[in-house]
């Protein structure tokens, strides 16, 4: 299609990005600390990082979403004021989101035209589905043109998406996570068109991705972002998934240094080599505690994110889940404590099939420490001493012949706010008034009281303070000295060495690696957690 001539004619062709210094705060926390960044013209430029490094709040800024108190955006070398998407989308800047955004009741030939922005008030549209046929024979897609996103599986509504960036021929295009919701060979395609692309030097591409595989496989170069900071640039040739699993996870203190020579691992974690695992002898012939079997869950966007896993814990053992964000842990953990259905296989707790109805809970000794307590742990609105009593409101001694108790309750709760330290006005305090911390002190407090046969507990120090950190691992090492077992989810390497006693890595769904954590190698678990070792 022949553009009308404008003038100024604006520039094609891929841009050259740089970010200086780019600093951007939500209220007391910094999400971007003076990242600098260089994104050469027609290059894949990999952003790869935790959840919460600053990676969505780094492409929102570029993007014209969110803009930045410090720090400038500069174009083909010329500094930019992004103040918009629209201003963003003038200087050719495209963005695939993570989340589809897709009008649900148009046809995907009505999706495309929408994208332009520029819909005449009357469309032709024999010449419109000519142009579009005509742009679909440039990509490696294949849509049915009248499809309806409701009848599209979420590969092809990713496409879409993609689809619908193309059409608007971008000149630097920002994909947050697109192979999320693909199967390892529709990635493959999505990624292999998005490098043709930009190799042809009509476009930039900016990708943040979880996957070390895609990194090695498409782009040409890495930055890695660490609690907002940029801590490693490196050309593709030149690292290795090792490495930037490294530079992701961060060392105790940012340098990265091997243990001195002839130390384990485990003796460079003090708890590692601590005395007092010796103390709880594990029958290996013993039924374990939590036993898993096949279980598969379906992740937000209808594809398997927990594939055929099997594992079990035994009573007085931590077992530590490794994995780089979204590799199905979270799934993993929301079909184990009853918050999203399971697809298949079976879960035992105490040789008992268990399916996490409060009853179980309750007989079998199961609880959780779940990500984000506020959210899934808590009723924000209601007290601290009300949500302190979610497990056992209708039990003796909150509750005597169907009458609650709630004087019980509240002195319940002013002796575990006593024994814990929880920050708060008092027990009548709604909790969603209180730190984070002290969010997860109440939910602590809560789930650890009393016999404990299982504790699921995922990144259950996640944005804390170092005292709150320290705390709320003695307390999980002390469920395991008392016999429970413990299913310890976490993204950061540092805590499962130092309290599991054997770590397995999750990586796309599936247990691709076990080891007992005192003799664990942290490069071997990298390598593993970037999928590099299927």
């Amino acid at each position: 299609m022949i553009a009308p001539v404008e003038s100024p004619p604006r520039a094609t062709g891929a841009l050259a990005l740089d970010t200086y210094e780019l600093t951007k705060r939500f209220g007391s926390f910094t999400a971007l600390d003076h990242v600098t960044m260089r994104v050469e013209p027609g290059s894949v430029h990999a952003l790869l990082g935790e959840n919460g490094a600053g990676k969505s709040t780094l492409v929102k800024c570029v993007a014209g979403f969110q803009v930045a108190e410090e720090g400038s955006i500069l174009i083909d070398g010329r500094e930019q004021d992004v103040a918009n998407p629209v201003v963003a989308r003038h200087l050719g800047i495209g963005m695939v989101y993570q989340h589809f955004t897709l009008a649900p009741g148009m046809t995907v030939a009505e999706n495309l035209l929408l994208a332009g922005g520029k819909t005449p008030a009357v469309i032709d549209w024999k010449a419109q589905r000519a142009e579009l046929k005509q742009f679909l024979a440039t990509t490696p897609f294949t849509l049915d043109l009248d499809a309806r996103p409701a009848e599209l599986a979420a590969g092809e509504k990713q496409k879409l998406e993609l689809l619908k960036q193309l059409y608007l021929k971008p000149r630097l295009l920002i994909l947050d996570e697109p192979t999320a919701v693909l199967t390892p060979q529709e990635a493959d395609e999505v990624l292999g068109h998005v490098r043709e692309f930009a190799r042809s030097g009509l476009c930039t591409v900016l990708i943040i991705t979880h996957k070390f595989r895609e990194v090695m496989g498409y782009a040409d170069a890495v930055t890695v972002l660490r609690r907002g900071r940029a801590v490693q640039h490196a050309r593709v040739a030149d690292t290795d998934p090792q490495r930037l699993a490294q530079a992701m996870m961060g060392q105790t203190g940012d340098a990265v240094q091997p243990p001195p020579e002839g130390e384990t691992a485990a003796q460079h974690h003090p708890a590692g080599a601590s005395p007092e695992r010796a103390a709880l002898p594990v029958d290996p012939g013993a039924a374990p505690a939590l036993e898993i079997q096949h279980l598969s869950a379906q992740g937000d966007r209808g594809t398997l994110a927990v594939q055929q896993l099997s594992l079990a814990v035994r009573r007085g053992e931590i077992l530590g889940v490794a994995g780089v964000s979204g590799n199905g842990q979270r799934e993993l953990v929301e079909a184990l404590v009853g918050q999203r259905p399971r697809a298949g296989g079976e879960v035992r707790v105490m040789g008992r099939p268990y399916d996490a109805t409060r009853t179980e809970n309750r007989e079998l000794k199961v609880r959780s420490l779940p990500e984000e307590p506020l959210r899934n742990a808590c009723v924000g609105p209601l007290s601290v001493a009300e949500n302190m009593a979610l497990r056992d409101f209708d039990q003796p001694p909150l509750a005597a012949g169907g009458v609650l108790r709630f004087g019980q309750w509240r002195r319940r709760a002013r002796a575990w706010i006593a024994e814990y330290g929880i920050k708060t006005q008092g027990e009548g305090a709604p909790i969603n008034s209180l730190s984070g911390g002290n969010v997860q002190r109440a939910v602590l407090a809560r789930e650890l009281a009393g016999e404990i046969n299982v504790l699921i507990a995922a990144n259950p120090v996640f944005g804390l303070d170092f005292a709150a950190v320290a705390e709320i691992h003695g307390r999980i090492v002390q469920v395991r000295d008392a016999g429970g077992a413990v299913l310890l989810v976490s993204e950061d390497l540092d805590e499962l060495l130092e309290l599991s006693d054997r770590i397995v890595v999750m990586s796309e769904g599936r247990i691709v690696h076990e080891t007992p954590a005192a003799t664990a190698d942290r490069h071997e678990l990298g390598a593993y957690m970037g999928g590099g070792h299927h």
